[in-house]
């Protein structure tokens, strides 16, 4: 099996799954009316000079694609346990390329779930320069970066039991400590935040409230979280592969 083979698989087994997809995209835009539909007439919520439905709709960007990255520890856990995996060492398909088609994958349907939130935004009034869209986007897929490699490794050390539970909660408790519901400014839970990759994913959303994007310490704690987790993963899958 080639690398362009298994990508399309891959892409086409995501899109493929209605179930899966209408969880993973319906929830963030329900959520997103829910909470900004009945305040889309707020244009300076909390006092921030910021109409509720673009502060919402940016809050629901960095939720909803950091859980679109993550779930693919899913797909990958129901594919251990069918034995799929063990299917793919029988074919040339390397480490490398196996890595590659499951994190476009979950960047796929990221940009399915930005483009289903900008939509619903942009419904409720909010607007936007063309700059500040491609600047926010381009941001948000570079942070989403490590949550694809802890999907990875969570597929390869969980059961597709235990994944399902484990992905939630991982994505609600980064979510709540990277200040996605609410702002974290100052205090013991603002240094705690900035050493997590969810916040610097909502600081890079944050580009279309005015927001300077990342400094310096972004790229770093964005880079350690990569590294590490990506470290994690590789070995999770040779533990995984070297099975018998």
């Amino acid at each position: 099996m080639s690398s362009a083979t298994y990508l399309r698989y891959e892409l086409l087994r995501t899109f493929r799954n209605r179930r899966f997809l209408v969880l993973s995209l319906g929830f963030p835009v329900v959520l997103y009316f829910l909470v900004a539909g009945p305040n889309r007439h707020v244009h300076d919520l909390g006092g921030s000079g910021i109409s509720a439905p673009l502060y919402f709709m940016v809050g629901l960007a960095s939720f909803g694609t950091m859980n679109a990255m993550v779930s693919s520890g899913a797909r990958i856990a129901a594919e251990r346990t069918v034995g799929w995996n063990r299917q793919l060492r029988l074919t040339p398909l390397s480490p490398r390329q196996y890595f590659r088609a499951k994190v476009l994958a979950s960047y796929g349907l990221s940009l399915c779930t930005l483009a289903l939130l900008y939509i619903a935004g942009g419904s409720l009034g909010v607007h936007l320069a063309a700059g500040n869209w491609l600047h926010m986007t381009v941001q948000i897929l570079i942070g989403l970066i490590p949550f694809a490699a802890l999907g990875i490794w969570l597929g390869h050390v969980l059961s597709s039991d235990s994944v399902g539970p484990a992905v939630g909660g991982l994505t609600a408790l980064f979510s709540f400590l990277g200040g996605v519901w609410y702002p974290i400014t100052s205090g013991a839970m603002h240094d705690i935040a900035e050493a997590l990759p969810s916040f610097w994913l909502v600081q890079a959303a944050h580009v279309a409230l005015g927001g300077s994007g990342w400094g310096a310490r972004g790229w770093l704690v964005d880079g350690a979280w990569t590294v590490a987790l990506g470290v994690l993963a590789a070995r999770a899958f040779r533990r995984d592969t070297g099975r018998a």
